[in-house]
């Protein structure tokens, strides 16, 4: 035995024979508590005993009789596996005929001649010794009808034979004999139930079940369906089998009623108990089998019959009851139930203990969770009596009950569904009479790992780029791993796929990168994981295996094979021809059909030699071609179809040109391709002449009258025959040009731009060809060139009679006449027709610039209209001043005499910019106008004066006292407001008024109120004071109104005193006279405020 250990080493190698270790062992473990035992271990040694010399005859028999090989292999330990060899080792062929029985036989329903051989043996390997015993060869002969002529001619006729050996017959079972058998299985086991028939034609086996089914995922069928099978048998799958041979001459049935039988096997085996003195407790065995297993009682491996009597224990058949145990009530306990086909042996230990209550899981026990997941807050303990266990949250929290947690009976605290407010401190307390126990452990909950953006499905083309994306949130506390895998497999390792952040990227997409992407988020506590399917696209492959068959003089059929599509369906497919015969090298649309078929009937021509290519359409694009296939000559025929595009046109007044669309050479139909010709006048009573050209598209007929209608027809013809009768076209022969003028001729001027001229029509006679419009030439009257005349020309199509002259100047003199116009050219011109157009209105004078600009006056210069367009009556004009916010003032009208070009505006606003309106009038009205604008200039002395001001020691030191006076005003009323008080800024002021220079209010003469925002904005350019010396108030309040001093000062829009900071100069350049302005007192003293 080895040693620690219950384990017995038997060592057969060295210490005698296995056969004398054979026998029934048994273990039995034991110390002052108990004795435990175990099964009955059974020690049988292998054996693989050879085949009994014997002397095998060999077996003639006809053709079509049964056979069966039998084998009989030595009795072994464990049972042999059979199988049919020849001397060269290789098995010999089996199939519905000839199979091997489950007893290892060798059944033949009928031989053949071809089941003669010397070399059929039977094996049987003893996989335990590893070896194989092999039965002396059986020899079988099947003889023939010629075989047996020359042995036993003069016994047997040669009818007689053949009637009996090759006679067909109904079924009849080789195994099992009979028409009924029995079969016992034990449950659990796999049931095989075997039916072998012979009978010729070979019969054909079928299974079924009296009143039941055969269960479905548990029945196979082996050796031809010869052996049935059913694995894992149950008491349910006892019943009345039936197998059934049946061949073209009969049927024959044979039932197995099989009976399922059971070893013991266990409903309850008996537990361990644990009892505290004074319990009561009871050790259950409960087994069952077929027949009912007997159960019987050890104790400490001795039958509990033979064992000193416990006052506390009491049996009851397969229940053993304890009440008020003592200590020395510990023991173990066997129970076995057995029958005739095995026996259960089950140890159950009875352990009486007081022991106080012991927390087996260890302290401060960190459990993390994801949210909203189930949390198992373990409470390993020990005690006896048994302990209660209780839950507790927190330092001082209630007892946790099953409303919300789920108690376990191994002390486990489940939370069903763990939140975030779950997080926190648990208490696990163990009580029982002897004492009491408690552990803590902690709970964190955390947040659940997503994929809050998931990869999406891709479609793409194959040698483009991809990337999925994946985005991942998580609790804070855990670190995530993202993983990609590519078919549930690890990405392959290529360069092609890169993870970018987020991002799985795959570049120069290829076929075998279609598959499903899968986003994979691991954390210690949870793992999610998203899929995208990407699919590859790209155009077909091009169609092959081009074929014609059923070739027709007018049809073919054509089929092919696919290409792969490359993942996107194909929608259908072209097929396009090939003319080698007459357009080598160009290939031309034949039909489409849809993407299901691979055969198309087309319609042919006659005389093309034929190729034909396909090409598969999908929605990405179009394949390749495909292989040409090979080429078919169409027989000729007479032509279908005649020339297209006929017509008749001379090109000369006495011939008629007859013209077509020559027919290709895939039209032709056949060889030696020509047309008829055919012409007739329409109004006369000709017959047809006629005239046959070669492969020409253009024939002449001369001799012609001048613009005759004539009837033409033209048909296709080839060395077979005529095409159909050709349609009949309407022709004409030559023009020339027109002899007559229109006459009547009149113009109506309807205004000074347009006149209306009306004529009468030509004859159509005098036309002398298709009649195409009239023309109308005219230009105007010009005294100082006569020669060089601008003629304009207006055509007018059809036969109108009429048409209006757009466009014309003005109180101006025209000329024009009239001509027919046909396809040849024009006719002869009418007589020339004068007519005047009225007065217009005139443009606008050529240019407007003003001159001289003075202080009060703008003196203005003009050149007279370019287009008068009648007599100049006066001229107008108007203007008005624009203020320094570009608004306009009123409007001034004045009349000039036409002859003047010059005029002098005065008492003008000194430094006023003006707009002014010129325009012309004649008798028929105002003409357009043109605009220009101006200022006067500004006052010399007062910017004179300004400057020198702004320069003067005395403003600059009054500038200063001010500015250190308005400095002592804010410290004293910083002050004031310290203290609590008001600071009236008005009463300082007064107390130290300087009456020259401070601004007063217009209505009371008060300071201004004072202002932090910077109101000062500068003066626009243009803008001026009024020349009244007054500041409109706009805005403000707070603006001067009045200088005292008579100088233009500069102030702001709104004349705001307090805002401006700086005493910056503003230069304003009035236009024509440029000067430089200093900045008023008013202006000083404000940037000093």
């Amino acid at each position: 035995m080895k040693a620690g250990s219950g384990t017995l080493i038997i060592n057969i190698m060295s210490e005698g024979k296995a056969e004398s270790y054979e026998g029934v062992y048994q273990c039995t473990a034991r110390n002052e508590r108990g004795a435990a035992i175990s099964n009955n271990i059974v020690v049988r040694p292998s054996r693989s005993p050879l085949w009994t010399k014997e002397k095998l005859e060999p077996i003639t028999l006809r053709n079509g009789q049964s056979l069966v090989l039998p084998c009989r292999p030595p009795i072994g330990l464990p049972p042999a596996i059979i199988f049919w060899m020849d001397n060269s080792f290789q098995r010999l062929p089996q199939s519905e005929r000839v199979s091997q029985g489950l007893n290892g036989d060798l059944y033949f329903s009928n031989v053949l001649p071809e089941d003669t051989r010397e070399d059929y043996i039977c094996y049987a390997r003893f996989n335990h010794t590893q070896t194989i015993q092999q039965k002396q060869p059986i020899s079988v002969k099947v003889l023939s009808v010629d075989e047996l002529n020359d042995t036993i001619a003069a016994n047997l006729s040669d009818t007689e034979f053949y009637a009996k050996s090759s006679r067909e017959r109904p079924p009849t079972f080789l195994t099992p004999e009979g028409s009924k058998s029995t079969k016992e299985e034990l449950r659990g086991n796999v049931l095989s139930l075997e039916c072998i028939a012979e009978g010729l034609p070979t019969p054909i086996i079928y299974w079924t079940k009296e009143d039941g089914i055969l269960p479905p995922n548990r029945t196979f069928y082996r050796n031809f369906k010869k052996t049935l099978q059913i694995t894992q048998v149950s008491e349910a799958d006892s019943g009345n089998y039936q197998c059934i041979a049946k061949n073209t001459l009969g049927t024959i049935h044979h039932t197995i009623s099989v009976t399922v039988k059971a070893a013991p096997y266990w409903i309850m085996a008996p537990q361990n108990l644990v009892l505290s003195p004074g319990e009561n407790g009871t050790l259950i065995c409960s087994a069952n089998g077929d027949p009912k297993p007997r159960i019987n009682w050890l104790m400490n491996g001795v039958p509990i019959e033979i064992t000193p009597d416990d006052p506390s224990r009491k049996i009851d058949g397969d229940i053993i009851i304890f009440s008020n145990v003592q200590e020395r009530s510990s023991a173990v306990y066997q129970c076995n139930a057995s029958n005739e086909y095995g026996y259960l042996l089950a140890n159950a230990f009875v352990n009486v203990l007081a022991e106080p209550p012991r927390i087996l899981t260890p302290e401060n026990t960190l459990y993390q969770v994801i949210a909203n997941r189930p949390a198992m807050l373990d409470c390993a303990f020990f005690g006896s009596p048994l302990p209660t266990i209780e839950w507790f949250k927190g330092a001082k929290g209630s007892a946790l009950h099953e409303d919300i947690y789920v108690l376990h009976e191994n002390g486990t605290l489940e939370i069903p569904v763990a939140q975030k407010d779950s997080t926190g401190t648990y208490t696990c307390v163990a009580r029982n009479k002897l004492g009491m126990a408690k552990n803590e452990v902690h709970l964190e909950v955390k947040d659940p790992t997503r994929i809050i953006k998931q990869p999406e499905y891709a479609v793409v083309q194959r040698g483009s780029t991809v990337s999925f994306e994946c985005k991942v949130k998580h609790d804070h506390t855990l670190v995530p791993t993202v993983t990609w895998l590519k078919d549930n497999n690890e990405l392959p390792n290529d360069e092609r796929f890169s993870v970018d952040g987020d991002q799985l990227v795959v570049t120069d997409v290829g076929d075998h990168d279609s598959g499903t992407y899968t986003c994979v988020a691991n954390t210690t506590l949870d793992m999610v994981s998203a899929s995208a399917v990407l699919s590859v696209v790209d155009v077909p492959n091009p169609p092959f295996d081009l074929e014609l068959t059923d070739q027709q003089d007018k049809s073919v059929q054509l089929s092919w094979t696919p290409g792969d599509d490359n993942n996107s369906p194909i929608t259908k497919f072209i097929i396009e021809y090939e003319d080698a015969m007459h357009e080598a090298g160009l290939w031309h649309h034949q039909a489409e059909v849809s993407g299901t078929q691979t055969t198309a009937e087309l319609k042919l021509s006659p005389f093309v030699n034929y190729s034909f290519r396909v090409l598969a359409v999908n929605s990405i694009g179009r394949s390749l071609p495909s292989e040409a296939s090979e080429q078919y000559l169409t027989k000729a025929a007479e032509p279908d179809n005649n020339p297209t595009a006929v017509e008749g046109l001379g090109s000369e007044p006495d011939n008629l040109v007859i013209t077509w669309k020559p027919l290709n050479g895939f039209e032709s139909n056949g060889p030696g391709l020509q047309y008829k010709v055919s012409w007739r006048q329409k109004d006369g009573d000709d017959e047809w002449t006629s005239v046959v050209v070669a492969n020409v598209s253009k024939y002449i007929v001369s001799g012609t009258p001048t613009f005759v209608p004539y009837l033409i027809k033209v048909q296709a013809l080839n060395d077979v025959g005529f095409a159909p009768e050709p349609a009949v076209v309407l022709g004409h022969s030559g023009e020339d040009l027109p002899m007559v003028a229109p006459g009547n001729v009149h113009v109506n001027v309807v205004n000074s731009t347009l006149a209306e001229v009306h004529w009468d029509p030509v004859p159509l006679k005098s036309i002398r060809g298709h009649l195409q419009g009239y023309r109308i030439y005219y230009w105007k009257a010009s005294q100082r060139n006569r020669r060089h005349l601008e003629k304009k020309i207006l055509t007018f199509q059809g036969s109108k009679t009429h048409g209006m002259l757009p466009g014309l100047e003005p109180f101006s003199h025209y000329t024009l006449n009239v001509r027919v116009v046909n396809g040849k050219g024009e006719g002869p011109a009418s007589p020339d027709r004068v007519f005047h157009t009225p007065e217009g209105v005139p443009s606008a004078p050529s240019s407007l610039k003003i001159v001289n600009p003075t202080l009060d006056s703008l003196t203005l210069e003009w050149d007279p209209p370019s287009h008068p367009n009648g007599i100049l009556t006066e001229y107008t004009l108007k203007y008005q001043p624009i203020n320094s916010t570009h608004e306009l003032g009123p409007l001034v009208d004045l009349k000039i005499p036409a002859n003047k070009t010059r005029w002098t505006l005065k008492n003008l606003n000194f430094s006023t910019r003006y707009k002014f309106y010129l325009s012309a009038h004649t008798a028929a009205g105002l003409g357009s106008q043109i605009t220009e604008e101006a200022m006067t200039t500004v006052d010399e002395a007062m910017a004179s004066r300004q400057v020198d001001i702004a320069t003067q020691g005395w403003f600059i030191g009054l500038m200063c006292a001010v500015a250190l006076l308005i400095l002592i005003l804010l410290i004293v009323c910083f002050i004031r407001r310290n203290k609590g008080g008001k600071y009236p800024v008005k009463e300082k002021e007064d107390a130290h008024a300087d009456p020259e220079i401070q601004p007063m209010k217009e209505d009371d003469g008060t300071f201004g109120e004072y202002s932090d925002a910077e109101d000062h904005k500068p003066l626009k350019k243009g803008s001026r004071t009024p020349s009244d010396r007054t500041v409109k108030k706009e805005d403000s309040d707070d603006s001067l109104v009045d200088y005292g001093e008579g100088v233009n000062g500069q102030f702001n829009e709104d004349g705001s005193f307090i805002g401006q900071y700086s005493g910056k100069k503003e230069k304003e350049p009035a236009e024509g006279n440029e000067s430089s302005e200093a900045p008023s007192p008013v202006n000083a003293m404000n940037s000093f405020v």
